[in-house]
């Protein structure tokens, strides 16, 4: 079940929290006397009223989109001036503008390039002339150059002006509509983005043809599901869409040429060709993708081939291109909407669900207005037919005055008042007083009564539509899908992405060295291999004087000449040390666990040497002992099975006070069973 619309506050509270009043800074004597003086003031009261005034008109008047009709004010003036000026041949984008000014109160160059972005959605306004590239990121010409028109679309389901609602434009000198009665979902059509006072919206746009087969779910009562689709094209990944309050992932498609050349088609939105080159180079000098070259042959659609050195595969490329440059970008929803002039939050089901309701009150409003058109007509001609069919006319010849003439055809008139509609009224008998004589000699009662049958008939036809309003809405919405669906097909592919995984990528892109005798360490170091990673790893770093250390893979870094252990860090991995401390041995398990990155920490005490160290977790070891007289016992063997796992700075456990020649979880060579002695014990502090 989904959650309800979130009312948002247009402003947050203007007054400090009581803590953080207690806590801010004094002010100084003099700024402290004046805002004694000043307390609560006027000055005060008009900061904060023009500023929620003007954070109020930013988000309803500007960048939030209206619920009823999904239009920002300007695109709603901007379609309303092609109406007023619509004679279905192109006008200069230049003349739009300047109408268009007359109602919004800010500059041309606003209106010109929101002009541009609405019709380069290609729903509402045909294009004349070059309105830009959302390709390649091209700006359109000046607007003096390029002409424009309302769509078809456009026209037949935007405007009514017998059911828009007008108010004073900002100088009270034309009238604009409050909002235009739409009867297809523009908000989820357009898509919408914009950033107001403490608010911001994005909505992503979605497939014509998809939105009004959503909408007949609707009103049959069935499940529906929306997700985006952009002009751009690409592949999508919706599983986080979550009906608007989630993300996508969008993919460029990328075709294999050959077996040494990709070809990207279509990109993600959001990106241009440029700033995909750009994400593509720019990965390629981190050495995140290899490339040997990169051409642009784009036109009017996307075409950029990117050439693979004879060692790169194309798959593992085509990954790498999906997780290290633009040709894959995470698009995120977040749906704020002005209902009632307030801004609301809500998702795709709740605003789809609120444009069907709305679809049907227009449509109910549009019969109504139809029926009482019909009613019109019939009555009117049936009075023409009564008043020439039964002479009343001729009753003029001896009226005295118009009104004698007006009051004897109202007489006349009486004894028909069951055939008419309505009541006669005196607009009724100016008209019939107006009939011309020519008229009168040339009327053919079967032709008006033919005309009547088929009024009735038309009324007949509404009065069913208005008794079943949902199934002529759904027939009304399944013509529209006949008429403009073909033209309008998804242009984003829906499917679901493995999850690509940078680490494991660029798992072997590093291979780390260690200059032995300069003591250096890095993937920029000649010297013996010491490990693998990815850039993304961290190395942990191993010191013979027990010193251990995690930093990022280093270009080139002084480690000094002691470092025995460096390899990617496990932080639950098990570790094993044997390190000599004040004439004792010592045996440790432990983890690695919390240790800052770039700071150096203590496996053992200052002083100490490690005699054995292991990451493998060994079951046993085997030490054999320096030769000494006093010393009995020249070999043992300590098993491990049961030594505690401790903290990494706490100390290990006595293993012996023997000066140790050879330790190791293998049998040395020379290894004499007959000198091994009883097994070894630890011994705790």
């Amino acid at each position: 079940m989904t959650e309800g619309p979130r009312i948002l506050p247009l402003f947050g509270n203007l007054e400090p929290e009581a803590d953080e009043a207690a806590t801010a800074p004094e002010p100084a004597r003099g700024v402290r006397a004046g805002l004694e003086a000043t307390g609560d003031g006027p000055l005060k009261r008009l900061v904060d009223d023009n500023f929620l005034q003007y954070a109020a008109y930013v988000i309803r008047d500007r960048a939030i989109p209206d619920m009823d009709d999904g239009l920002k004010p300007v695109q709603r003036r901007i379609l309303f001036s092609l109406h007023e000026n619509d004679d279905g041949k192109f006008i200069k984008v230049a003349n739009i503008v300047g109408y268009c000014m007359q109602f919004h109160p800010h500059g041309d160059a606003s209106i010109g390039d929101a002009l541009v972005t609405l019709a380069n959605r290609q729903y509402l306004i045909e294009r004349q002339g070059n309105f830009g590239n959302l390709v390649t990121g091209d700006p359109a010409a000046a607007p003096r150059y390029i002409e424009c028109r309302l769509t078809e679309l456009a026209r037949t389901q935007l405007f009514n002006d017998d059911l828009t609602d007008f108010v004073p434009s900002y100088d009270g000198r034309k009238k604009e509509p409050v909002s235009l009665p739409a009867k297809i979902p523009l908000l989820l059509m357009l898509g919408a983005e914009g950033i107001a006072v403490g608010i911001s919206t994005r909505i992503l746009p979605h497939n014509f043809a998809e939105l009004v087969e959503a909408e007949i779910a609707v009103l049959e009562k069935k499940p529906f599901t929306l997700l985006p689709d952009f002009p751009q094209g690409g592949v999508m990944d919706a599983r986080a869409y979550d009906s608007g309050r989630g993300y996508v992932l969008v993919r460029a498609r990328i075709e294999k040429k050959d077996e040494r050349t990709l070809t990207v088609r279509e990109i993600p939105a959001g990106t241009t060709t440029d700033t995909l080159i750009a994400s593509i180079e720019d990965a390629a000098r981190k050495g995140k993708v290899k490339i040997r070259s990169i051409h642009d042959f784009t036109a009017e659609n996307p075409e950029i081939e990117i050439h693979l050195p004879p060692e790169e595969d194309p798959d593992r490329a085509l990954e790498a291109l999906y997780a290290f440059t633009q040709c894959q970008v995470q698009i995120s929803s977040r749906i704020v909407v002005i209902r009632d002039q307030k801004p609301v939050e809500m998702d795709v089901a709740e605003i789809l669900r609120h444009t069907t309701s709305r679809l049907l009150a227009i449509l109910r409003k549009e019969l109504q207005r139809r029926r009482r058109r019909l009613v019109e007509e019939m009555h009117r001609g049936t009075l023409v037919r009564i008043f020439v069919e039964h002479r009343i006319y001729k009753l003029l010849e001896t009226s005295a005055s118009p009104a004698e003439a007006e009051q004897a055809v109202r007489e006349a008139l009486a004894p028909f008042r069951a055939q008419l509609q309505r009541d006669i009224t005196r607009n009724d008998v100016e008209t019939l007083l107006g009939i011309p004589i020519r008229r009168i000699s040339l009327f053919d009662v079967e032709k008006n009564r033919k005309e009547i049958e088929k009024l009735q008939g038309d009324l007949g036809e509404v009065e069913t539509d208005l008794s079943g309003i949902v199934p002529y809405a759904i027939r009304y919405l399944r013509s529209l899908l006949r008429k403009y669906a073909a033209d309008y097909p998804r242009r984003t592919g829906i499917t679901a992405f493995g999850t690509v995984s940078e680490r494991e990528l660029t798992a072997d892109a590093l291979d780390v060295r260690y200059d032995r005798a300069k003591g250096y360490l890095g993937h920029k170091v000649q010297g013996e291999g010491v490990t693998t990673c990815s850039p993304l790893d961290r190395l942990l770093m191993v010191w013979k004087d027990g010193r251990c250390k995690i930093v990022a893979p280093p270009d080139k870094l002084f480690v000094d000449t002691t470092l025995i252990y460096c390899a990617v860090v496990d932080r639950e991995r098990v570790l094993t040390a044997v390190y000599e401390h004040d004439f004792f041995i010592y045996c440790k398990k432990f983890q690695v666990g919390r240790m800052a990155t770039n700071r150096e920490a203590r496996f053992a005490p200052k002083g100490s040497t490690v005699r054995f160290f292991s990451v493998d977790n060994p079951a046993e070891l085997h030490v054999r002992y320096v030769v000494d007289e006093r010393v009995k016992i020249r070999q043992q063997r300590f098993s491990l099975a049961k030594h505690p796992v401790r903290g990494r700075a706490a100390q290990g456990l006595v293993m012996t006070a023997n000066a140790i020649e050879y330790i190791g979880p293998e049998k040395a060579p020379d290894w004499d069973d007959t000198l091994t002695g009883p097994p070894g014990k630890f011994l705790d502090h």
